[in-house]
């Protein structure tokens, strides 16, 4: 051992020290060291010294983790110099290949990441030799060691490889991969998962190439996928060992490639289905043996929580959760679900045991409320919400089918619950918990089936009947679930049975009773107020109060949301009654929207449920004469406030003032007004400068010309006004902050159009200096919605709109309205809203129809090309960016309308299905699919009006409108234009009055677009 070898150990040791002195002195000598020569070489010698104690030796090897992504390669992010020579690459590539079969496992896995972190450099070109190494490795049976590296560094290798080189290692790595996955007397089970997971990890990237090279990568996949095949059903047919995670780990692997050869090889494995079948149904029952005593009863260990020492999960219910998904991807396959539609019943017999609540959520949601609230809502990564995916699938693709065999599986469980209770069996109810569950997880489709409803209905109400009668203090989690399963399907009960349960519901929150039943009580009022007779609302409404706010006063977190979105049911539904709680619920909301109002959940939460205080009978006055005196100090000293309750309180205020009376507008502004625009003005907290711009878009939404004299100066206040939209288009304004312009200018655009005018040329202006310097493009595309209100302000002499923009500057472009016309073809396509979508849209068709000479000198950005160079990942797109066609502003606005015509259509026809992409391609679909050109609508030469009118109702159905819309289309005229006519229209003037020049513009467009225009126009 040289002398500086000793000197790196003897730092490496003292970064260990405990001394905090010697530590910190030996990492800055390490920091210094990393800068020289040979230092690499250096510690990988010390990783590779197996005489050296391991602690040291780890430290080694993840000290040269992260010298690698530093120094390595010059064109990474991160990279610091200097450099890493060659002749010292080399050195430390060999001393890592030769560490690959140390004994110590965290070693191991150390150097596994080194070598793939320097094979995403160096592989292939400048390391040829590496993958023959690693396939040499796990060739030879008698070094366990050498083959565990080896599988170590090839599952991180191919878990990041392209597209190049996929075709180059399959071929010779699945035969190895093979052999070690079929000899379990050799090879442990970890060690058979390791290579299933490399199997997985080649097949997701060939999986994705096969969208571009489908030919080609099935030819790759053809003679090998039988083999893997039959390898799986012998892994998968026999029945599941109880407490084996390793087990649990090689069959969870096994379902991940069969998921993945499902998706991506779906002709090629259909030939050879049959053979997992069996084996496949076989794990799937026996694994609900050992859940059920394991997870279920806790009387086995499941292994919850549990990792291998590369990370992955071990635990029993990360592999039923990797079963479920499999099989939804079975029956959402038109070619495999038929395998399954002859034991559908059976599928959805033992899926309702998987949804059992486990011993382990028992104990840990009897003593956290908050918990159980949270899994409740939690619809993402559970066995109880895989297996209800599950349910919900085997409905949508079997149809009445699937909906009788739900049916029958739920009485056969409610029956074997029956039993189980009249036997005395403690754990009764968790079956008929799973079965509610079940149900109710499935109750949108099985209500839309209206066959189902008396079923149904009459199945829930003897289960009702026999249930309610236990008790809430033995069986808490039941009691939640029926009041779930009640507020479900509401629509099928008779007012009686939902009256019933409403008042068990209301009794149920005031009681002192377990914490859950409470939740499902608070669950069941949130849904069943909204529909309850006012009658037992005026009977109990009260005590209903009173309860809440007590619950409200203990509530934290995930529990008071819970609370205050049952309360704000419980006021909508309150009617009169909530006028004399106003007082005493009023402050108690103010208070914790105070004291949470950084808390975006909590506080929005809080404020929607003032507002619906605001908006009870008799309530409005009072309110804002409470928060008034309370809002008008935090906004005239921001700058002493706590975080967030200036720009929380600015929310209040917008609140206060939407859909309010004139005097209460009124009062909100004397006090409001001047601090409001203070806070645009001076502010530079982004959050504030927000909210406070949708706060004066609100207050002149509801103050309107009255506004202007209400501080006595209307020039004043304009002034104050224009100010305000001169600091928000601010080129040098960190686009954030200007978020929400576009909606305050329309208000001032809308409300004060005479005294906007005079100043339209200095807002265009501004306008487009503030879209140019804007990074964010919902920012864009709300300036873009100005100027297409514009546009129809300008109506008839559009042309005069046109020069105005062409007589402004822009920078890099021809003018402005080369820049505007730019941006918005470009981004059209990402105006959200109906509102917005129905202006921009119907101003670009009135642009279109002035035939203005400059729409023929403008050309904007086309049609994206399609790359030649196959998969587009990270790496090529830096170096390729993508490119994009040229086209004439007219053709493009022409394909814009042409587009929207489509959506439209879509929706009337109720949309095409998702389907596998490849099916189509395998022959089963052509290229005029199209819905519009299909033989059934070709039969129908001519829409009729009730058509077209279909279509603008699907148009206007399909907006759901946030806040800032309602305030820009409750006003705006233009919000009453039917598209789908007015395109219409449009469409034939243009044609009739310039028909060659229309019928050029024409045969630029796609097929799907072309046939959207015949449609309309009856061509």
């Amino acid at each position: 051992m040289d002398q500086d070898q000793q000197w790196l150990i003897n730092c490496l040791n003292a970064s260990l020290d405990p001394n905090h002195q010697i530590r910190t002195f030996a990492e800055t000598s390490l920091q210094q060291a990393s800068v020289q020569p040979g230092y690499g070489v250096a510690l990988a010698s010390v990783a590779a010294n197996r005489e050296l104690p391991f602690g040291l030796r780890q430290l080694a090897a993840v000290l040269l983790k992260q010298y690698i992504r530093k120094h390595w390669n010059e064109d990474e992010e991160g990279f610091e110099h200097p450099v890493v020579p060659s002749n010292e690459k080399a050195s430390v590539r060999q001393l890592l290949l030769a560490s690959l079969d140390d004994p110590y496992k965290k070693i191991c896995t150390a150097v596994s990441v080194a070598v793939s972190t320097i094979a995403q450099y160096d592989w292939p070109d400048d390391w040829p030799d590496l993958v023959p190494f690693l396939l040499s490795l796990i060739n030879d049976q008698s070094k366990l060691n050498a083959v565990h590296g080896a599988l170590r560094c090839l599952a991180l290798l191919t878990s990041d490889m392209d597209d190049r080189m996929a075709p180059k290692i399959v071929p010779v790595l699945f035969p190895s991969l093979h052999m070690i996955v079929s000899s379990p007397q050799i090879y442990d089970n970890f060690l058979r998962f390791k290579a299933v997971s490399i199997v997985y990890n080649c097949t997701s990237m060939v999986g994705v190439m096969s969208g571009v090279y489908k030919t080609e990568t099935s030819a790759l996949m053809l003679p090998m996928l039988q083999p893997w095949m039959e390898q799986f059903s012998l892994i998968l047919k026999n029945p599941v060992p109880t407490e084996d995670p390793d087990n649990w780990s090689i069959r969870m692997e096994v379902l991940k490639c069969l998921n993945q050869f499902i998706q991506s090889f779906p002709a090629i494995v259909e030939n050879y289905f049959e053979v997992i079948v069996g084996p496949l149904w076989q794990t799937f029952v026996s694994s609900l043996e050992v859940y059920e005593r394991s997870s279920i009863q806790g009387i086995e260990d499941s292994h919850d929580g549990r990792y291998d020492s590369d990370g992955a999960e071990k635990s029993l219910e990360s592999f039923v959760i990797q079963l479920f998904e499999f099989l939804l991807t079975v029956i959402g396959s038109p070619r495999f679900i038929k395998v399954v539609m002859n034991n559908v019943k059976e599928l959805l017999y033992y899926t309702i045991g998987f949804l059992q609540i486990t011993e382990q959520q028992v104990h840990t949601w009897s003593l956290d409320a908050n918990q159980f609230v949270a899994d409740e809502d939690d619809n993402t990564y559970s066995c109880r919400a895989s297996g209800a995916l599950l349910l919900e699938e085997i409905i949508t693709s079997c149809g009445m089918e699937g909906i009788d065999a739900v049916i029958d599986s739920v009485r056969r469980r409610i029956r074997e619950s029956q039993q189980a209770k009249e036997t005395g069996s403690p754990g009764w109810w968790r079956l008929r918990e799973a079965t509610l569950f079940a149900l109710a997880s499935v109750s949108e489709q099985l209500l839309q089936a209206e066959v189902s409803g008396p079923s149904v209905r009459d199945m829930l109400e003897q289960i009702l009947t026999d249930d309610m009668a236990t008790g809430v203090h033995e069986y808490p989690f039941l009691y939640a679930r029926l009041f779930s399963a009640v507020a479900k399907f509401s629509s099928l009960m008779n007012n009686q049975v939902t009256d019933h349960f409403l008042y068990t519901a209301m009794k149920t929150v005031g009681m002192d009773v377990p914490p859950p039943a409470k939740v499902g009580a608070c669950r069941a009022l949130s849904q069943l107020l909204p529909d309850a007779t006012s009658g037992i609302i005026q009977l109990h409404g009260l005590d209903l109060f009173s309860a809440l706010i007590d619950l409200l006063k203990n509530a934290s977190d995930e529990t008071m949301h819970l609370v205050l979105e049952t309360l704000q049911a419980a006021i909508k539904a309150g009617h009169e009654i909530s006028a004399s709680i106003e007082p005493v619920i009023s402050p108690i909301l103010l208070n914790m929207w105070a004291s949470h109002v950084s808390d975006p959940f909590i506080s929005i939460d809080a404020l929607e449920v003032l507002e619906a205080i605001k908006n009870a009978p008799g309530c409005i006055h009072p309110l804002v004469s409470r928060i008034l005196p309370f809002i008008g100090p935090i906004l005239s000293n921001p700058q002493q406030q706590p975080d967030g309750l200036v720009a929380g309180s600015l929310d209040l205020v917008a609140m206060l003032v939407k859909n309010a009376p004139i005097d209460v507008v009124k009062a909100v502004h004397q006090v409001s007004f001047d601090p409001v625009v203070r806070v645009v003005l001076q502010s530079n907290d982004h959050s504030e400068m927000q909210n406070a711009t949708q706060c004066l878009a609100a207050l002149v939404s509801g103050g309107k010309q009255d506004m202007l004299a209400w501080c006595g100066d209307p020039g004043f206040t304009m002034t104050s006004l224009l100010d305000v939209a001169s600091r928000l288009l601010d080129p040098d304004l960190e686009s954030s902050a200007s978020l929400f312009v576009g909606s305050y200018i329309l208000q001032l655009i809308l409300h004060l159009p005479s005294q906007m005018a005079q100043h339209i040329r200095d807002l265009v202006t501004a306008l487009v200096r503030r879209m140019q310097s804007s990074q964010i493009s919902g920012l864009k595309s709300s300036l873009l919605l100005i100027f297409a209100r514009l546009v129809h302000m300008s109506v008839p002499h559009v042309e005069q709109f046109i020069d105005l923009l062409v007589s402004i500057p822009a920078e890099d472009h021809r003018n402005a309205f080369a820049y505007v016309m730019f941006e918005w073809t470009r981004l059209q396509g990402e105006v959200q809203g109906a509102y917005q979508i129905k202006v921009t849209t119907t101003a670009l068709a009135l642009l279109l129809l002035t035939r203005h000479v400059e729409l023929g000198i403008v050309n904007v950005q086309g049609h994206l090309m399609k790359s030649d160079s196959g998969i587009t990942t990270r790496s090529r797109a830096k170096i390729i960016p993508d490119q994009w066609t040229v086209m004439p502003l007219p053709a493009k606005i022409l394909g814009i309308l042409a587009d929207s015509l489509l959506e439209i259509q879509e929706q009337v026809e109720g949309g095409n299905e998702d389907s596998d992409w490849e099916e189509v391609q395998n022959g089963d679909g052509g290229e005029d699919d199209d819905f519009l050109y299909s033989a059934d609508a070709a039969s129908h030469s001519r829409p009729t009006y009730e058509y077209l009118d279909a279509m603008a109702k699907a148009f206007n159905e399909d907006d759901e409108d946030d806040y800032e819309d309602e305030l820009l289309s409750s006003v705006d005229p233009l919000n009453e234009i039917k598209l789908v006519n007015y395109l219409t229209e449009s469409l034939a003037k243009f044609s009739e009055n310039d028909g060659p020049f229309f019928e050029h513009l024409f045969q630029s467009l796609t097929k799907p677009q072309q046939n959207a225009i015949k449609l309309v126009l009856r061509r």
